[in-house]
């Protein structure tokens, strides 16, 4: 009930996003098992070019790539976030890697400009 409610006054998208990964060949065909599509890279500037031509892509809503890639074009993958919202890129680790920790406060000051 509360739903059609929401339909009916609000413009709810029912258009379904798709979600990407980006990876390795083992990072990708984890997810591909799982139904998700995946681009498999080789290095950290192949994954930033994927992940650039997805600008002209409407209906990729998140992209998940593979933490051991992501670290070398962090700062890239902060400028995109900072200036396009959707699709959402998303850091995951890599099957095998160690944990990293992520100073998300400094990640969200440099995407908010402060």
């Amino acid at each position: 009930m509360l739903y059609k409610e929401l339909k009916s006054t609000s413009r709810l998208r029912e258009d379904k996003l798709r979600i990407m990964a980006v990876g390795s060949r083992i990072f990708v065909t984890s997810f591909q098992l799982a139904g998700v599509e995946g681009i498999k890279v080789e290095s950290a500037s192949e994954a930033l070019e994927h992940i650039n031509s997805l600008d002209n892509v409407s209906d990729v809503g998140l992209v998940l790539i593979s933490e051991d890639i992501g670290k070398d074009i962090r700062t890239q993958l902060t400028n995109i976030r900072a200036n396009r919202p959707i699709p959402l890129i998303f850091e995951l680790p890599a099957p095998g890697s160690t944990k990293e920790n992520v100073d998300y406060r400094a990640l969200l000051k440099q995407i908010l400009g402060v």
